[in-house]
This record gives C-alpha cells, structure tokens and sequence, in this order.
C-alpha cells in the first residue's frame, strides 16, 4: 500500500469513526498508533511544556476570548468551592474543544474536572476520551503526556473500583500508546490480556489487543483480535477498517478484498465507497499478478 493509499484508508476509517475530535486540527495522517511500539523508551526528553501549549493557544485568541478564558481561569484560581472549579473547568475544556481546539488543553481541564468530581463514572469518562484520541496525537510528546494523564484517571477510578474491566483495559491500552511505568510497555500488554483470559467476550479487550499486534506488527494476530470485535460488533466500521489493514499488512488478499467490500457495503459517503472499490481492484489486480 502506498502512502496515498494509506491516507486515503485512514481518513475513511477517522471520519467513518467520527475520531475528528477537534475539527482541522487532526489531519489525515497515518495514526500514531503504529509508531508506539519503535518510540523511544528512555523517557530521556524533556516533557511536554503546557505552559508554551497555552501560550501558543492563546495567541490565537482575540482579546475578548483571552479575557474570556483569563476569568475562568481565575474562578479556578480562587474559587474555594470545587463544584464551581470543576464547572471551570468544563467551560475550559469545552472552549479548548469548540473554540480554539487544542487537545492538550481540553484534555488537561477534562481531567482536572474529573477529579474534582472524583467520581468513577466522571474518572472513567475523561480517560476513555483521552485514550479515545491518544492514536491521533500530533506527535510523540503529546502523545506521552496525554498516555500519563489518561493512566492517572484510570488509576484514580480503579481505586474506586478495582472490578471495573473497562478500567483495567484503559489502563494496559495507556501504558500500550507511552504512558510510562515502573514495569515497561509491556505491563500494558499484560493487563489487557489479564482481561481477555478472564472474559474473552470482552470487546474492548480484544481491540486493545489488536491494537498490541499492530504495534508490534504481529498484523496476522492483530486480525485475529479484530475480527473478534467485528463479529460482536458487526456495524462498528472503524474495526473494519483495522481489520481489512491488518489482513492487508499480514500478506492475507482475499481476506482484505473480503473486508474492503464489507466495508464498502456499510459506508454512505459516494467518495469513500469510490476510494474503497479502487482498493479492491488494486488489490484483485496484484493478487493475479496481472
């Protein structure tokens, strides 16, 4: 597949899975997702610097948005009550969303909000969105910074509730995209599996597991696990897609001509289902060798 080609697939598979979390912000690019497990792992950088994250934000704004966000920020500052800072926080977070996007920004107050509220169903809520987007991050520092901040959610809400398999899945799918551990990436792997072993029904833990293959370019046992998820969740497209790429990457044709067609079956937009068909006939023309 060619890099055309594969821009085309993944902006399909992020506008199909309504991924465009902040609008021209995450543009069509290949996710991050890939890239995780060949990232450094010495954490021997400097961290993300919010502060420049909000300065160069910031300069974007016209003077009554920066007035705007300088007295919320304020009320955050010196509200003694935390339901009025975490109502702050809210109005940062969506602002840094609708506004101005900017992920980081929406993410540091979605959290700061969450815990606050310090509630399961709010902790879990922030972490899934942050690990929701971790694959579309604009490059390895956010990346990491939002890892380590979803895994502080979901560490947050696990001892609320240990029980939570969601929670613990969250958790191995953080330390998977760079959160860093005492135990290495791969006690992002084990957590999840620990799940998976327990309840192979759960959906959630058998993406994440694919995700794992495709990291680590085992694509054959990533197809595996996708075609688990597509089959409790025969309507959810953005694994289609997964699943089609990992048959493609594994060298497996038909497989991926067959899940190309299912996909094109299931998308409405008249280009994309165009892009799709123009892949299976690239792919039906090399598997002839014609």
């Amino acid at each position: 597949m060619n890099k055309t080609q594969k821009i085309t697939i993944v902006l399909a598979l992020a506008v199909t899975a309504g991924l465009y979390y902040f609008g021209s912000t995450v543009g069509p690019k290949k996710p991050a997702a890939n890239a995780t497990a060949k990232a450094d792992t010495s954490h021997n950088h400097d961290p993300l610097d919010l502060e420049k994250v909000r300065t160069g934000a910031m300069s974007q704004l016209s003077q009554a948005q920066q007035q705007y966000i300088n007295t919320l920020e304020n009320t955050v500052s010196r509200g003694d009550v935390k339901s009025q800072q975490a109502a702050a926080h809210r109005s940062l977070a969506s602002f840094w969303k609708d506004s101005v996007p900017s992920p980081v920004l929406h993410f540091k107050h979605l959290s700061l909000a969450s815990e606050l509220d310090n509630t399961e169903k709010s902790l879990t809520f922030a972490a899934h969105s942050i690990l929701g987007y971790l694959p579309y991050a604009h490059n390895h520092l956010e990346q990491e910074w939002l890892a380590n901040r979803g895994m502080e959610l979901f560490d947050k809400a696990f001892s609320i509730n240990p029980n939570n398999d969601s929670t613990i899945v969250g958790q191995g799918g953080c330390i998977m995209y760079g959160a860093i551990t005492p135990d290495g990436p791969m006690a992002g792997i084990m957590k999840v599996r620990s799940v998976a072993e327990k309840d192979s029904t759960n959906v959630f833990a058998q993406y994440m597991l694919g995700i794992g293959g495709m990291n680590s370019n085992q694509y054959d046992k990533a197809a595996l696990r996708f075609a688990k998820v597509v089959q409790a969740q025969p309507d959810n497209l953005e694994v289609w897609f997964k699943l089609a790429e990992a048959y493609e990457l594994a060298g497996m044709t038909k497989e991926a001509i067959n899940s190309y067609e299912t996909i094109e079956r299931k998308v409405t937009v008249p280009e994309m289902k165009a892009e799709i068909r123009k892949r299976i006939e690239q792919l039906a023309k090399a598997g002839t060798g014609k």
